[in-house]
């Protein structure tokens, strides 16, 4: 009745349901098995996009540079940055045989002038800045507001100009 090896039909509830579709229906219904080997071919991915005639994605290196992006790569490193930086602050506050006075000591024996001080300071101040000040932009972005291509650059530069600023004010201390 069905071209259906044996092997299929042990199940009771799968030989019904062929029964009542072709009761319903008024067709016969045959299954054939096919091999796998027939079915799936053994081609790459880069080989089944040729055939299909699809080009490959574009790289980043074919980009110009845009704030957006810029900003989000920037934004990914600091805080990577801040990370390692934490990290290293309290491997060495459980390694170091003395405390931070000891290395404050140190630094202050270099006798570096006030402009290399204060440039030392901005660049530990920066990621810092910058994260904090990309971290709010985001958080307005996930209220909805500012999202708009032109607020978004706008955004961006003030959040640019107010990192530098916040840097530099942590500087000075």
């Amino acid at each position: 009745m069905y071209a259906i090896t044996r092997s299929l039909t042990r199940s009771t509830v799968f030989r019904q349901s062929l029964s009542l579709s072709e009761a319903c229906t008024g067709r016969h219904v045959a299954m054939k098995i096919v091999p796998v080997d027939t079915v799936t071919k053994k081609e790459t991915f880069f080989e089944k996009n040729a055939r299909l005639g699809r080009e490959m994605s574009p790289h980043l290196t074919i980009y110009q540079p845009q704030l957006t992006s810029l900003l989000s790569v920037t934004h990914r490193g600091t805080g990577m940055v801040l990370t390692a930086g934490v990290w290293a602050l309290g491997l060495a506050a459980l390694i170091s045989p003395q405390d931070i006075g000891n290395y404050a000591s140190v630094i202050e024996g270099l006798h570096l002038g006030g402009g290399t001080l204060t440039f030392l300071k901005f660049m530990f101040a920066f990621p810092l800045a910058f994260h904090t000040a990309n971290g709010v932009r985001h958080l307005l972005w996930d209220t909805g507001r500012f999202l708009k291509i032109k607020e978004v650059y706008s955004t961006g530069y003030v959040m640019v100009g107010t990192s530098f600023v916040l840097a530099a004010m942590l500087a000075m201390i």
